[in-house]
């Protein structure tokens, strides 16, 4: 084995039938690695939310039920993009077919800023969980830790979803049941006296009110409410994610947001309520839910105590930990829709080895890697910064979806129930994020929109140097429907070849303008010396169509297809002709596969390929594309291949292209 296979894992196969089974996830797992974000938010969201009552402590039931109410209306209008958008139906996605472009990228960006934060304050908060509960003789290697956290996960990551999901398990079912004995704990052993406290509560109210009125009393209730915003992230992790759950996708998303919903709703409500029954009060240097836990064990037997508080919190700093899985579950996926749109350098679509989105992965991994430094893993500082970008792509997302339902009220019977519903998530949403910029603007939050607007215009940037290029290239596709008439105009001819004959195996992506001009340029360059034409292919498994084993099958099916073509026009010409295709990932190792197999079946062989040359290019337009030709002319020499670059010139001062 390879140092590599041992750290990353070995390779998978394509031709595997179990391939799609083994890498995707079913509701329970998708729980774990897309629901620990949301459910994480129970470590801190409550907390916020009982400290901004501040002297009203009685207050917590009403914010504990306005936090159902919502998490349930955003898993319901979820629940219904879910539906809508089966392929997966993540912010950007719905924001751009449902809204228009513009708006899909102001939430793809805001979505990314958000993933990289969510990572980030994981990571941190996790550690502030963890370094708790150890000597504090150890708190100086917090930072160290919390950024080889983030190294550490993103390479567990680079070995597939799946397998980063599996480690996390067992601490994040420790978690739920420790929590969930609490929270029945106190709301036994406080039965008798939950009377009083309703009654208590309905007097602070008017206590309240009758100091401050009614609007005041309001203000106090919408600002814990807002305070406690961070609750809710995540819960956009299952539509986001969608394609790396086990068929049928959709009925696994729903129970999976089932999951999610129901658990994070009585977490947080419980914890509230839990909260003010033990009186709970802040102390300096632990958490309010270190506070509880260590008040309801304070009557117990002092070693179970002891362990039942330490395990707790330690699930705790796990599962703060594990909500860092959720960035880089769908973080890589929306740089990658992004990247096919191609509002980012395509490269970011590729997959790795273990098809995973490799490169988005690590820009994820860096980014976080980076804000952990600058901000020297501070949770205060990352919670201001938190927040408001995924709120921006709730609302995005709840009015794509109005809009849509009332598009639809002429063919959907049941389109105002469905309108409804998003239309409560939408105004929930958009109301947290008018409080919540209010609230942290001039506390930081400035910082999270300008950083999100500087990727929006490197994202406009690289579309406008992308749809250059395509106007570019028309001119090059202009000799395809010359191409096809001319070959429809020929008589069928013999294209059997002779191997012992002079050959030239021509490397092509598509039936289009570069790979004829390449084809072209060939007996223009060196006569009619070559007899036979070969043509490799290779089908590039994407994060576009690894979808299902429908989609892989479409790809070899267009990729043979789209090879015929130049074997039917080769052969038109009375030249032997065959193709030879193959789909995969690496498009290095893939093409050395065909080009030694061609090279046994025609040992008198030239290998050729195209590579665009602009006429006007920079260091950093020249990285928005791929450079394959380059590496490959290095594979080739190394294997005693020969190998000719046949240079295609584009741009405003280009010659005009070569005619059929």
């Amino acid at each position: 084995m390879s140092l590599r296979s041992i750290f990353f894992g070995r390779a998978r196969s394509l031709t595997d039938q179990n391939l799609f089974h083994k890498v995707s996830l079913i509701a329970v797992l998708a729980w774990v690695g897309l629901g620990a974000d949301g459910l994480s938010s129970s470590c801190y969201g409550p907390e916020e939310t009982y400290k901004a009552l501040g002297a009203n402590p009685h207050l917590a039931l009403f914010v504990a039920l306005a936090s159902v109410v919502t998490i349930i209306a955003i898993c319901a209008s979820y629940s219904q993009i879910i539906s809508l958008f089966p392929a997966g139906g993540g912010g950007y996605l719905v924001a751009t077919k449902l809204l228009s472009p513009f708006f899909g990228v102001v939430s793809g960006s805001a979505l990314l800023i958000d993933y990289v934060l969510t990572i980030t304050i994981s990571v941190a908060s996790g550690a502030d969980a963890l370094f708790s509960i150890l000597p504090t003789e150890y708190f100086p290697w917090k930072l160290a830790f919390s950024l080889a956290a983030v190294g550490g996960l993103t390479l567990i990551n680079l070995r597939g979803v799946k397998e980063s999901v599996m480690l996390w398990t067992i601490p994040f079912f420790i978690f739920v049941g420790t929590h969930a004995f609490a929270i029945l704990y106190a709301l036994t052993t406080h039965a008798s006296g939950l009377g009083g406290f309703a009654s208590a509560t309905v007097q602070e109210v008017h206590t309240v009110s009758a100091s401050v009125g009614w609007f005041g009393l309001m203000a106090i209730l919408l600002k814990a409410y807002s305070m406690g915003a961070g609750t809710y992230t995540g819960i956009e992790a299952v539509s986001n994610g969608l394609p790396i759950l086990r068929e049928p996708r959709v009925k696994t998303g729903r129970r999976t947001m089932i999951y999610m919903g129901v658990s994070l709703a009585l977490t947080v409500a419980g914890l509230l309520i839990a909260y003010l029954l033990y009186g709970v009060q802040h102390v300096e240097g632990k958490t309010l839910n270190a506070v509880l836990f260590e008040s309801m064990a304070s009557n117990w037997n002092h070693a179970s105590g002891w362990w039942f508080v330490k395990i707790t919190l330690a699930s705790e700093a796990a599962l703060l930990l594990i909500a860092a899985q959720t960035g880089f579950l769908d973080g890589p996926r929306v740089v990658a829709n992004m990247a096919l749109d191609r509002w980012f350098p395509t490269r970011f679509a590729n997959l790795s080895d273990r098809l995973v989105t490799q490169n988005g992965l690590l820009l994820m991994g860096v980014a976080a890697f980076v804000m952990m430094g600058c901000t020297r893993g501070s949770v205060d500082l990352l919670v201001v910064l938190y927040s408001i970008n995924v709120f921006i792509t709730f609302s995005l997302s709840q009015a794509g979806m109005v809009r849509h339902w009332w598009q639809e009220r002429a063919t959907d019977r049941t389109w105002l129930r469905k309108l409804a519903i998003n239309g409560i998530g939408f105004s929930l949403t958009f109301c947290i994020l008018v409080a919540l910029t209010a609230e942290k603007f001039f506390e930081g939050g400035w910082i999270t929109l300008i950083i999100t607007g500087v990727l929006i215009g490197a994202a406009y940037a690289c579309k406008r140097h992308y749809l250059g290029v395509g106007l570019q290239l028309r001119r090059l596709d202009a000799i395809v429907a010359a191409a096809e008439f001319e070959s429809h105009s020929h008589p069928p001819v013999d294209g059997t070849s002779n191997p012992q004959a002079r050959t030239a195996i021509i490397l092509v992506n598509g039936y289009n303008g570069l790979g004829l001009h390449t084809l072209l340029h060939v007996p223009r360059m060196f006569g009619d010396t070559f007899r036979n034409y070969a043509f490799i292919q290779v089908g590039a498994v994407d994060a576009g169509n690894f979808k299902g084993a429908a989609d892989l099958e479409a790809l070899r099916t267009h990729t043979t297809q789209e090879a015929e073509r130049y074997v039917h026009w080769a052969r038109a010409r009375g030249y032997g002709a065959t193709s030879y295709t193959i789909v995969g990932h690496d498009l290095v190792g893939e093409v050395m596969q065909l080009a030694r197999k061609a090279a046994e079946d025609y040992p008198n062989q030239v290998f050729f390929a195209g590579q665009l040359l602009f006429t006007r290019e920079t260091r950093l337009t020249r990285w928005l594309h791929n450079h394959t030709v380059c590496t490959l002319q290095r594979h080739f020499f190394l294997s005693n291949l020969p190998f000719v670059i046949l240079p295609i010139r584009v741009g405003p001062d280009a010659p005009e292209p070569a005619q059929t």
